[in-house]
């Protein structure tokens, strides 16, 4: 797997939230005979005993159960302790949600686009009314699952300190996902010392973000610059379908590179179904970009 990533000219690669146990053996081995290097690793990464698909809401932070948060924290510690040993830089961590048992609001946001598929969202005035209820219902609720992600922070902060490895906060796509997008500046600046915290932007997730009118994708940078540790670089259709080659939508890349500073890492985070070639055209697209920001 690796080896078929540095053929195609890439000398770094993340270690996905995908990764199964039995792909550790060749992994450690292609680090070890220098085929590539690793960036970034993405919790949970290995993937615990006896998952074979992405899980990385398999165990929520945010969760106040004490057996699933026994296994969020062990898995985590698994993970810091695998980034350190194959020389990751970050461990790129989703932060959990709110749960709603019942009458979840994004319920709501759905069922206003699907009953109005004339509406302009989300300038529609009447999808605006629908959406500011939601998002402070979602205020109102999220109280304690918040309060539970910082706590859990806080039992990993110093774990990740003493590994050297930097704890990447990402941006979510999902309405009731945590954290909500004006709260990174908070979190981070809450954290105490010592901590190498920072915020992971997803141009994916903030692109869907704003199509929905929770966020301006550039103000949104613009507020966390001084945070950002990474970005994971992917494309969304007009139709909403991301993790799309990079130039196949909407987003646009030449404001995001605009943020970029040398020290950022930057991952291709794209579809399966995503053809080599196209791989290749976005790798190619990203590299220019660089040029053009750095002079390189």
């Amino acid at each position: 797997m690796l080896r078929e990533i540095a053929e195609l000219g890439f000398t770094h690669a993340e270690l996905s939230h995908g990764i199964r146990i039995v792909l550790l053996p060749g992994v450690i081995r292609a680090v070890e005979e220098g085929i590539i290097k690793i960036s970034s690793t993405h919790n949970f990464c290995p993937l615990p005993t006896g998952i074979t698909q992405s899980a990385p809401n398999l165990f929520e932070p945010s969760v106040s159960d004490h057996r699933e948060h026994e296994q969020w924290l062990r898995h985590t510690k698994r993970s810091l302790d695998f980034a350190q040993q194959v020389k990751a830089r970050v461990l790129v961590l989703h932060l959990g949600s709110v749960q709603f048992f019942w009458f979840n609001p994004a319920h709501k946001i759905k069922n206003f686009v699907r009953k109005n598929p004339t509406a302009a969202i989300p300038e529609d005035r009447q999808y605006q009314q629908v959406l500011v209820k939601a998002c402070a219902r979602l205020r109102d609720k999220m109280g304690p699952y918040w309060q539970q992600v910082q706590a859990s922070i806080e039992e990993v902060r110093t774990y990740a300190v003493e590994r050297g490895i930097q704890l990447g906060f990402e941006n979510r796509e999902k309405f009731e996902e945590l954290p909500l997008d004006d709260d990174f500046g908070s979190l981070l600046a809450g954290l105490p010392a010592p901590h190498s915290a920072g915020y992971w932007h997803d141009t994916g997730h903030a692109d869907i973000k704003q199509s929905m009118g929770m966020l301006e994708h550039r103000t949104h940078l613009e507020k966390n610059a001084a945070q950002l540790l990474g970005f994971h670089l992917h494309d969304v259709t007009a139709d909403g379908k991301d993790h799309q080659p990079i130039g196949a939508g909407r987003i646009d890349f030449k404001m995001i590179s605009s943020f970029w500073r040398p020290e950022h890492l930057l991952t291709l985070e794209l579809s399966p179904r995503v053809q080599l070639e196209d791989v290749v055209s976005s790798k190619a697209k990203v590299e220019a970009l660089v040029a053009a920001r750095f002079g390189v």
